[in-house]
């Protein structure tokens, strides 16, 4: 071991640095979970700023918003006008040394929902990506006024699942949609879904006459089975990296296809309710989902996303 270092110190003085120092420099390169929250914080308040100067960008970063390659001080970076304040949502992942967050901020004089993915290699952030969406309705701003608790605990260090697993389970969620089967994926009984704000699952009371609140009051898997999803043929690419252990939040970026070449999906399980009607044109619906995982199961489930001609590119291919 002496002689290893030994012949580390003579090539650091033969390049010219201390050898201490390039070990620092490559420590200290790395961010921990409060690290990679700050870069969130600081990145947002450089974009109401409209100044890009104030983020450590690497020379070779690759932004991307609305499925749109950008560069910095586009896009959000002309508009941003608030940044996130009630409803903020950090799933910091220092061992992908990524950080997925999902906020409610200002564009102009509106409220806009943000998805926001960065990527940092040695400190500098080589990927971002912004999934914005607009034109938000007061029903749904009523549910993003502030995260839900359950989303925000730590979890118990009994109910937490490997890193690995968090990931896959996450990921689970995509193959449950497209097989319209609520037992691909690990709901749990509780299990609470909104998308943009609006609570798509389990709401109550349950109506008393048949008809699309009755999918509403469903519980996640419940109302996979049924088949209202089944319209969801594709959901690609699937980028789910993006695992914060302590939460058990698991965060995730895909791109839904629907060609809508069913006119009439076949419904099973609900009664008085055998089929319904889906006149709509082919559409994509770039996404961002944040999952709660907490023993081994899916808690709460919140998405964004905003739609887009059908088979559009993600930007990031």
């Amino acid at each position: 071991m002496k002689i290893l270092r030994g012949l580390i110190l003579i090539l650091a003085i033969a390049t010219g640095l201390p050898a201490v120092a390039q070990q620092s420099k490559a420590g200290a390169a790395r961010c921990d979970r409060a690290c990679l929250n700050e870069k969130v914080d600081s990145y947002l308040a450089a974009l109401v700023a409209h100044d890009p100067s104030r983020v450590a960008f690497a020379a070779n970063v690759k932004f991307v918003e609305n499925t749109v390659p950008m560069k910095p001080g586009e896009g959000l970076w002309k508009t941003a006008s608030g940044i996130p304040t009630n409803f903020a949502i950090y799933v910091p992942d220092p061992t992908a040394q990524q950080v997925g967050f999902m906020g409610v901020m200002r564009e102009g004089d509106k409220p806009v929902l943000l998805g926001l993915r960065l990527k940092l290699v040695n400190g500098k952030i080589t990927e971002a990506e912004h999934l914005l969406a607009r034109n938000l309705s007061e029903r749904s701003l009523a549910n993003l006024q502030a995260p839900r608790p359950g989303l925000l605990a730590w979890v118990p260090v009994g109910e937490r699942v490997p890193r690995e697993q968090a990931l896959k389970i996450g990921a689970s969620y995509y193959d449950a949609l497209t097989t319209a089967n609520g037992k691909a994926s690990p709901f749990a009984d509780d299990c609470v879904r909104r998308e943009n704000g609006m609570q798509t699952t389990s709401n109550t009371p349950a109506p008393a006459t048949p008809g699309f609140g009755t999918f509403g009051a469903m519980g996640c898997s419940a109302q996979l089975d049924t088949g209202i999803m089944s319209y969801i043929k594709r959901i690609e690419p699937r980028r789910v990296w993006i695992v914060d252990e302590e939460t058990g939040l698991v965060f995730g970026l895909s791109q839904f296809r629907h060609p809508m070449e069913e006119k009439t999906l076949k419904i099973v399980g609900v009664p008085g309710v055998d089929h319904w009607d889906m006149n709509f044109k082919p559409f994509d619906l770039p996404a961002a989902h944040i999952y709660k995982v907490r023993g081994g199961k899916i808690h709460e489930i919140e998405a964004m996303g905003f739609t887009m001609p059908y088979n559009s590119k993600t930007g990031w291919e």
